[in-house]
């Protein structure tokens, strides 16, 4: 069914995805100088960690509680009104802290609302582009497209947070928080111009009712269930997530108790991730990766989990050595995450991407949590060199056992559509 959508695809497809693509770039750079400036505002007014991981939690909800829901939406609407609903929404959320900000009004509790809608809108907003992209993009260049996304969230992690600083320091809060104004209204442009194709609406049957939406989001979980490879990477995924979100979230504590260092040492940390992302991106970008895209994934896994081992067995004073450790954990992750989407947009039927992915991110950030919890206690009492090298030695080990496993291996050419099993596309509008 790809290759006959490639076949349709209008011979401008490149310049017409880059404009999206450019102005979806733009509006995320823009939501995450907002993001620094909040998270700021908070640490000032409050100076309260517990304060700051509420708002972590606030921000992570969605992606937990809504993404099923989010996915069925997407699949059964305009996958192009749905980007453009969700870059609204963030504008209007955006323009009323502004206002609250110019007044004095702003509290506590404003920001977590303004977090919470923010990421609601991004809930919806992420999987349409992404179930978006295997419909205007050849399949063949889907894992390329990986990369670059891979090569903007580097460059974004490495110039927002200074960018976001100096803008803090120069200027009112009210006028950091109306940048996104207008990148969001770069976003929607383009949208405004330029059609996004819709999969394919399924044949009804007379006497059979049309499903709702809580059937379609059923389907998204039994597509799911019924894709053993898709299952079992999603567990391979929890795992490696449980130990490596609460590893790079300590950084700071690496660089303060583990170096003996100060915020120039956890600058140059997180500066290494950022440069190997980048770099891991645009290799990807260029190479496209290797033809069996869980193969990519894999190896980059076996590379992410060498370079966490060698950050954890680094002595104090050998800094170095940990930032070129970090700079191989953030280029190989870069060939995880860029082909895992790329194997969704290539091998799920388009009309169940936007339920799969959101499942799927759903599942994933549901372990987020308790890692968090989990790390930080381990770490208070073993520290987090140890943590990194468990971190490594998990996800070495979980690179081992999916090579040993062809059901992994195979999960591109046996997903429930190409082994009969019905894969519905939901109805929704052809964009012009």
């Amino acid at each position: 069914m790809i290759n006959k959508l490639d076949a349709t695809l209008p011979k401008n497809w490149l310049a017409r995805f880059s404009t999206i693509w450019a102005g979806q770039a733009f509006s995320l750079f823009g939501s995450m100088l907002v993001q620094f400036a909040l998270v700021w505002w908070l640490t000032a007014q409050t100076g309260s960690a517990t304060v700051l991981a509420v708002a972590t939690l606030v921000a992570l909800l969605p992606t937990v509680l809504i993404g099923p829901i989010a996915g069925a939406f997407v699949d059964r609407h305009s996958r192009r009104w749905m980007m453009v609903g969700a870059d609204s929404l963030v504008a209007l959320v955006t323009l009323w802290l502004v206002i609250l900000n110019a007044q004095g009004w702003m509290q506590v509790g404003h920001v977590f609302a303004a977090m919470f809608l923010r990421a609601t809108a991004g809930t919806f907003q992420w999987p349409a582009m992404q179930a978006s992209t295997s419909l205007m993009v050849p399949k063949k260049h889907l894992a390329r497209v990986g990369g670059l996304n891979q090569t903007l969230y580097g460059l974004l992690g490495i110039v927002a947070p200074p960018t976001g600083a100096l803008l803090v320091m120069a200027l009112p809060m009210q006028w950091v928080l109306a940048i996104d104004l207008i990148t969001a209204a770069l976003a929607v442009l383009p949208l405004l111009a330029i059609g996004v194709p819709q999969p394919p609406a399924p044949v009804e049957k007379p006497d059979e009712p049309r499903k709702n939406l809580l059937e379609d989001m059923r389907m998204g979980f039994r597509y799911i269930r019924a894709w053993k490879g898709g299952m079992m990477i999603i567990a391979v995924a929890v795992v490696v997530k449980f130990f490596l979100n609460p590893a790079f979230a300590l950084l700071p504590i690496l660089a303060v108790k583990h170096f003996h260092g100060g915020a120039l040492e956890m600058g140059w940390l997180d500066a290494a991730s950022g440069i190997g992302t980048v770099a891991g991106g645009l290799l990807l970008s260029v190479w496209g990766g290797f033809n069996r895209r869980i193969v990519t994934v894999l190896v980059g896994l076996v590379g992410m989990g060498i370079g966490m081992v060698l950050v954890g067995l680094t002595p104090s004073g050998l800094l170095a050595m940990a930032l070129a450790a970090i700079a191989i954990s953030g280029m190989t992750g870069s060939l995880v995450d860029g082909p895992i989407f790329a194997i969704f947009q290539s091998a799920i039927d388009p009309g169940m991407q936007g339920r799969v992915i959101s499942v799927f991110m759903s599942l994933v950030s549901m372990v987020v949590p308790f890692g968090m919890i989990f790390g930080g206690l381990f770490a208070d009492r073993f520290g987090v060199p140890l943590l990194f090298l468990i971190a490594g030695i998990v996800s070495l080990g979980a690179a081992g056992v999916s090579f040993a496993s062809p059901t992994i291996l195979s999960l591109e050419q046996n997903t429930p559509g190409a082994m009969g099993i019905p894969a519905e596309a939901s109805s929704g509008e052809t964009a012009p």
